[in-house]
């Protein structure tokens, strides 16, 4: 009889494992930690970015930001001057918080990722949340910022990066405030070749604006830098056209947005320019943009109809599971419209 019941456990353990083995689904999109400090946001195996949170760094940052040939569309630090080192790639950053500076290398002030929240693949999306610090120089934390970080593909080739800001006073305070300026919150640094000065790339606006002179400071609701990127090796070596284009969302403050862009290689949405920003406790600052790596050059239409996506989904949460959400500390997902 032990016998019998032996094999009978032994068959039932073999089919449910067999059955959970059927389940299994891969996802096409994963959120990937590595060792020192980095997590590599992945579509069918292949990297489209990296989030580096190494606290040897003034503050974090993503690099690589692959545009659809696979090569990196940001670089690290300016082509022509070492004193811009402090733009690395796709990174949060501002000049002024209560009149601190989180911008430059010269300050002591940092960001610092404090934990992360969750980590979620999908078929749709890999999301990434985590918790940030903004400390001043003696260490006080000045402000909090929930990053939620979603790598979603948009056609075999192409993707997006969406990314959504929760800013809040520091533990202890009941305000803090973004001063005026042109630096801050989210920049980017496209790679040389890309750069209208020492590549052979273009800024376009939303309003169909292009140049330096001619974006600088206005409003708009997305800006475009596209260009030629080099590919392959050897005798294989040759040039294709990529871009990023950089959306503000609807619901933001301030929409659109002023920017500062500049003909070396670099574009900002400059939530401040125009005048500071009070955030308190009770009501955080919620921030969305989307970063969209695409083909060929600039296409209006098309930014009008990735820009129609993106204010159409909705923001992300984060929260605690429920006793059925079973091996997770957070959970975060899109709100229910």
């Amino acid at each position: 009889m032990n016998l019998w019941r032996s094999l009978l456990i032994l068959t039932s353990i073999a089919y449910c494992e067999c059955s959970h083995a059927d389940e299994f689904k891969l996802q096409r999109c994963e959120v990937i930690p590595l060792p020192d400090h980095q997590v590599s946001l992945r579509v069918d195996g292949v990297q489209k970015l990296s989030w580096h949170f190494d606290k040897k760094y003034p503050r974090p940052f993503f690099y690589p930001f692959t545009g659809p040939s696979g090569i990196s569309l940001t670089r690290m630090g300016h082509p022509g001057a070492e004193n811009h080192d402090h733009h690395r790639s796709v990174w949060f950053a501002s000049q002024k918080i209560n009149d601190v500076d989180f911008w430059s290398d010269s300050t002591k002030a940092q960001i610092r990722q404090k934990h992360w929240y969750a980590y979620r693949d999908g078929q749709e999306e890999a999301v990434m949340a985590c918790a940030l610090g903004w400390f001043d120089e003696s260490d006080n934390e000045l402000m909090e910022q929930d990053l939620v970080a979603a790598l979603r593909p948009v056609n075999e080739k192409e993707h997006v990066l969406e990314l959504q800001l929760t800013l809040r006073p520091g533990p202890g305070l009941d305000t803090v405030t973004l001063n005026k300026t042109n630096f801050g919150l989210l920049a980017v640094r496209v790679s040389k070749t890309l750069s209208s000065f020492f590549g052979g790339g273009r800024i376009t606006d939303s309003e169909g604006r292009s140049g330096e002179e001619n974006v600088f400071g206005k409003q708009a609701r997305w800006m475009d830098y596209s260009g030629p990127v080099g590919v392959g090796s050897g005798s294989d070596r040759h040039v294709v056209t990529e871009g990023i284009t950089y959306f503000d969302h609807p619901d933001n403050p301030h929409y659109p947005t002023f920017w500062h862009v500049r003909q070396d290689g670099w574009m900002g949405a400059s939530f401040a320019m125009q005048q500071h920003y009070v955030i308190n406790r009770q009501n955080p600052l919620v921030l969305r943009y989307l970063l969209h790596a695409h083909l060929d050059a600039y296409n209006a239409g098309r930014a009008e109809a990735v820009q129609a996506e993106f204010s159409r989904r909705p923001p992300f949460s984060i929260r605690k599971p429920t006793s059925a959400e079973r091996h997770r500390q957070y959970v975060v997902e899109r709100k229910q419209p």
